[in-house]
């Protein structure tokens, strides 16, 4: 005969853990116009592999082609393309920031690199794959790169360089940038490895 009380407790603490353990993300849901190009990209250039591919079919008539693809760790990425479906625009910026008039570095997603050196590994081969990419850029905790899908999407690739601090949670003013910085270009992204590399000093004088 089972004691209830126990039981109880167990199942209590069961639920707790439960609810306090983040494992981090399923998945996450994008949009394209261009899910053939999309795949190209994201299979041939990234190599993330199809987990999941689908054809929607919607009652109202159209139809959702549904993709999504392995990034690492069981996390997904997903895309959905809009065929014809009423209610839903034949043209919009899947880039996201471009149609919000917002800069490349508000709406962004990073894959983990691993390690600096795997950083700049990541970075030759997608050099290598006609890829535009920034310079690493050195943020201190960590280190990215940045480049576009070709939605426009703002993508990085990032490790981190450093364990974090107990000042680093605490929101403060540490460095100052141009707005120009923010587009996480080429010409300009440089300006974020200033801004920080001056932080650290000021934190850390010699």
């Amino acid at each position: 005969m089972s004691n209830s009380k126990s039981d109880t407790t167990s199942s209590r603490s069961d639920t707790t853990s439960r609810k306090t353990t983040n494992k981090g993300f399923s998945h996450v849901g994008l949009s394209t116009l261009d899910l053939d190009k999309t795949r190209e990209f994201y299979e041939k250039v990234l190599g993330f592999k199809v987990v999941v591919a689908d054809t929607i079919k919607i009652k109202e008539g159209g139809a959702i082609r549904h993709i999504f693809f392995d990034t690492g760790r069981d996390q997904l990425l997903a895309f959905m393309e809009p065929r014809g479906i009423p209610g839903v625009p034949v043209e919009y910026d899947a880039g996201i920031n471009r149609g919000l008039g917002t800069p490349a570095a508000f709406y962004h997603f990073a894959f983990e690199a691993g390690s600096p050196p795997a950083l700049e590994d990541k970075r030759r081969e997608l050099i290598a794959k006609g890829v535009q990419v920034t310079d690493v850029v050195d943020h201190g905790w960590a280190k990215s790169i940045y480049f576009k899908d070709p939605n426009g999407m703002s993508l990085e690739y990032c490790c981190l360089a450093r364990n974090f601090t107990e000042d680093d949670a605490t929101m403060q003013e540490r460095f100052e940038l141009s707005i120009h910085a923010l587009g996480l270009d080429m010409a300009n992204s440089s300006e974020i490895t200033t801004a920080q590399g001056m932080r650290d000093k000021s934190k850390h004088p010699q």
